[in-house]
């Protein structure tokens, strides 16, 4: 641990939590580059044809679950087809994109900043924030759109006070674009909040709750990062072959699921994504999947399945090092920090340096070290 820091609680929700790196015990990774039938991934070619599908139907099956396609009667509205913005600096756009034909049902509010000076498409950044755009961008001309308060309710959202708010200048000056979205949109991020988000759309006869290897909350803020992309893909101001995704904490988690199922998506910047990101879960250290799945606080997030492997995380067919590799041969950018011990640092280094064979096939720099870096000393390799 770094000098001075305080660590976590040592217990959470009844779990101990394991902070010492002699405690965290051995283990053995799944193999990036074995298929099922145990022959050896070669070359490029059978890695993207054969061994990625495999990978990609074990997390939907036993972490994040299955999610639909683009839904046949998406639609979007461009309510705002260009204002300038941010002193002159920008151009803004604003979508609503309805997922269904019931313009009362879910959707969700896309806001996108160009360079005032563009001449031609141009690359941009997605986040997926933790409030509704109005709170995250400094721009009075932003919808307010609502919230999710404690009580579980949706209200006005509250203007410029948002977790994670965005200064975007620096962005705009070097010639990218910026968009956001607000997760709640989505999906609610709370215990029971199945009925009042998208995956209600998507309940057959009889279902209360998605099947045991059906979208949980994570996959769900995945799939609508994708739906925002697909109305990107019609924005001719926009480069959509060149669009990264950024999250924090549990969003680090989506936009890890996001860039490993849709490869439209060209980069992805996790930042302390954690356990059910790019942590590795066999190493007992800081939150694990028993802390995740603890019935009182996140198991709605994955796949119900996901918690059959609390005590035992060693008997899922997946792992980070897997999540990290489905992202090959994009970039990926890991924002750890070195104090937040909780989601594991190490841990995700550890999964990119495993990871690093599937982006060798392609010819791409994995982080080629297995000491990892100092605080402040970052490696920009393909995987960075």
């Amino acid at each position: 641990m770094a000098a001075g820091a305080k660590p976590p609680a040592a217990v959470v929700a009844g779990i101990p939590v394991n902070y010492k790196e002699e405690l965290v015990g051995t283990y053995t990774l799944p193999d990036a580059l074995k298929l099922a039938n145990g022959k050896a991934v070669k070359d490029a070619k059978t890695w993207t044809t054969q061994r990625r599908p495999e990978i990609v139907t074990l997390f939907e099956e036993n972490q994040y679950g299955r999610a639909p396609g683009r839904p046949a009667a998406m639609s979007f509205d461009v309510f705002d087809r260009g204002t300038p913005a941010m002193d002159g600096k920008a151009i803004r756009k604003q979508v609503t994109v309805y997922f269904t034909a019931d313009k009362n049902g879910p959707k969700e509010d896309l806001v996108i900043y160009l360079p005032a000076n563009a001449t031609k498409p141009v690359p941009l950044l997605l986040a997926i924030n933790f409030a509704p755009n109005a709170g995250i961008f400094d721009d009075p001309g932003v919808k307010l759109g609502e919230m999710w308060n404690r009580e579980k309710k949706k209200v006005p959202a509250q203007r410029g006070t948002g977790i994670g708010r965005m200064k975007i200048d620096n962005l705009l000056a070097k010639g990218f674009g910026v968009a956001g979205i607000y997760y709640g949109d989505i999906d609610p991020d709370f215990l029971g909040g199945v009925p009042l988000g998208v995956r209600a759309a998507y309940l057959k006869a009889g279902q209360t709750e998605p099947a045991a290897d059906e979208w949980g909350a994570i996959s769900a803020w995945a799939w609508g990062m994708s739906r925002a992309m697909d109305y990107l893909e019609t924005d001719k101001a926009v480069d959509a072959k060149r669009v990264a995704i950024y999250g924090v904490s549990r969003l680090g988690k989506t936009v890890m699921w996001a860039g490993a199922h849709d490869t439209r998506f060209a980069m992805v910047i996790a930042s302390c994504s954690g356990e059910g990101g790019a942590a590795l879960s066999r190493r007992n250290y800081g939150e694990t999947i028993a802390h995740l799945t603890e019935p009182t606080r996140y198991p709605y997030q994955f796949a119900a399945n996901y918690a059959k492997y609390a005590a035992h995380p060693e008997q899922s067919p997946v792992d980070a090092n897997l999540l990290v590799a489905l992202i090959a041969p994009r970039p990926l950018l890991l924002q750890t920090g070195d104090t937040d011990f909780w989601s594991d640092p190490k841990g995700e280094f550890l999964a990119a340096v495993a990871a690093e064979p599937v982006y060798k096939l392609f010819g791409k720099q994995g982080l080629e070290t297995d000491k990892m870096p100092d605080a402040g000393k970052p490696i920009f390799h393909t995987i960075g």
